[in-house]
């Protein structure tokens, strides 16, 4: 099914295709608020929000962008929403409720020929997740639309709602930030 009819069958309460939906969906809204919130709990809550929002205002779309980037909007929108709650919460600290480094609630597990090339595995995805950390909120989420999404600058500009311009710049920043921070650990491990 299409899109642009599955938006109708939506707009007209269509309970089935409303499951279509979240099946098609889910695991890329997931997969983005896990990259900006790098929490599994948080993410599935803000994935079920965003699905709760769509049915809401399914209503209102106008079709001035496509269901998928209206959907990343959605799910950037409360992903930045979870960050003012936690920022107002605990003004002294800025960080994800997550102070863990387990990976294993939001990825299934590797299959590696050796225990120790699974242990590196996990201490480079761990070293990856801190790094992100350290990104400002803003570039963490363009450079996740980009680099673990997949999407062009444009669908970046359209679901943060920022110029495209200010989309590079970020992803720039984000980029050699990473870097930086991430080089000095490669070097170690050599």
């Amino acid at each position: 099914m299409h899109d642009e009819e599955l938006i109708l069958r939506l707009q007209r309460g269509d309970e089935w295709a409303f499951q279509l939906l979240v099946r098609r969906f889910r695991k890329k809204i997931f997969s983005i608020a896990f990259g900006i919130t790098l929490d599994a709990e948080e993410s599935q809550d803000i994935m079920q929000e965003v699905f709760l929002q769509v049915y809401r205002s399914i209503g209102n779309f106008r079709g001035d962008a496509s269901l998928p980037t209206w959907l990343h909007r959605i799910t950037v929108n409360q992903c930045l929403n979870w960050k003012r709650r936690w920022a107002r919460r605990f003004k002294w600290l800025h960080l994800s409720a997550d102070s863990s480094d387990d990976r294993s609630a939001a990825e299934p597990a590797s299959v590696l020929p050796t225990p120790e090339m699974q242990m590196v595995n996990v201490q480079t995805g761990v070293q990856v997740d801190r790094a992100l950390k350290l990104l400002p909120e803003q570039a963490r989420t363009v450079f996740v639309l980009k680099e673990l999404e997949g999407l062009s600058y444009e669908e970046i500009a359209a679901a943060t709602g920022v110029k495209l311009g200010t989309v590079r710049s970020r992803l720039f920043h984000a980029r050699r930030r990473l870097k930086e921070i991430l080089e000095p650990l490669v070097e170690e491990q050599k």
